[in-house]
């Protein structure tokens, strides 16, 4: 469905996309991940072909972009990362509306919108404007318009960004539903629990280009020890000093945090319990561990 080689955008003498390759077959979620100003914003204009490319070539829905990018769109729905649903339109005249843009007829546009409300989960709003929905009705009407004329590929940029936890957990509902009914979706996210939820397989960005690509759980087997121990309080400085080397198979200093990656937990809750001062926190590793790895743990802006 996605087909990506040599992939490569400069802005003045900066490379913001470089010699990217990516392949994301049918049916299947993939994500891609990255601090801010990775270059994920960019891929995905490249891929849309919003802009165009350096070098390197887009084969999307068998459709060669930037060269047919009209024709690529009609194949693919984007959820972006801010709603821009029209607020002069209810809830049903947005997907109507919006499904003429497509070239569908009044009829099979009208066929469609109960469908779609209902996987909204918006049946009972179907005549309310837009300020009369909470973010996340709002989010789920996005979700439903890119899928108004039935895409073979959707791009979700951010979909849960801004919404509390029971939203998100409607959101991931809808989408695995997608996924179960083989749609092809490439993701972008910065919540990890989300990435490895929902994807797949994974890339992620630094600089511009892939440091690691992969399922979710052979990235963290691959690159990360097996538990983490989160230790802080009062003597964290002196702990560390006396014991960190020894019982951690890597450890780093965050704040008022010390991070011990190891594949014996229980030998370092052992010791810890002897400085009783110390709190911890005992835990398997995750993609976000993965993550920070090999992006580092320095603030992007």
């Amino acid at each position: 469905m996605l087909k990506v080689r040599g992939l490569t955008k400069r802005y003045g003498d900066t490379e913001v996309v470089r010699n990217l390759d990516l392949t994301v077959q049918r049916g299947e979620c993939f994500g891609l991940l990255g601090p801010n100003g990775a270059g994920k914003t960019t891929t995905l204009r490249l891929l849309l072909g919003l802009i165009e490319p350096d070098a390197g070539s887009i084969e999307l829905a068998g459709i060669a972009v930037p060269q047919h990018a009209r024709e690529a769109r009609m194949k693919i729905g984007v959820v972006p990362q801010i709603d821009n649903l029209d607020p002069d339109f209810s809830v049903r005249e947005n997907l109507l509306v919006y499904g003429r843009y497509f070239g569908m007829s009044k009829a099979a546009v009208a066929k469609r919108v109960p469908e779609l409300l209902d996987f909204a989960g918006l049946a009972s709003k179907a005549d309310a404007r837009i300020v009369q929905l909470s973010g996340g009705m709002k989010r789920r009407l996005t979700l439903a318009r890119a899928l108004v004329h039935d895409p073979d590929i959707l791009f979700l940029d951010e979909p849960t960004t801004g919404l509390d936890p029971q939203a998100r957990h409607l959101i991931w509902q809808g989408l695995r539903r997608l996924i179960g009914a083989g749609k092809t979706i490439v993701l972008t996210t910065h919540f990890m629990d989300e990435a490895e939820r929902l994807t797949d397989r994974l890339a992620i960005l630094d600089h511009g280009g892939i440091v690691a690509e992969g399922a979710p759980r052979a990235l963290i087997e691959t690159h990360i020890e097996p538990a983490v121990v989160e230790v802080y309080g009062e003597g964290l400085g002196a702990w560390t000093h006396a014991h960190a080397s020894q019982i951690c198979q890597r450890h780093e200093t965050v704040g008022e945090t010390l991070f011990c990656y190891t594949a014996s937990p229980v030998h370092v809750i052992d010791v810890l319990k002897q400085t009783p001062a110390l709190r911890y926190l005992h835990r398997p590793s995750s993609l976000e561990d993965v993550f920070l790895k090999l992006t580092g743990r320095d603030l992007r802006d």
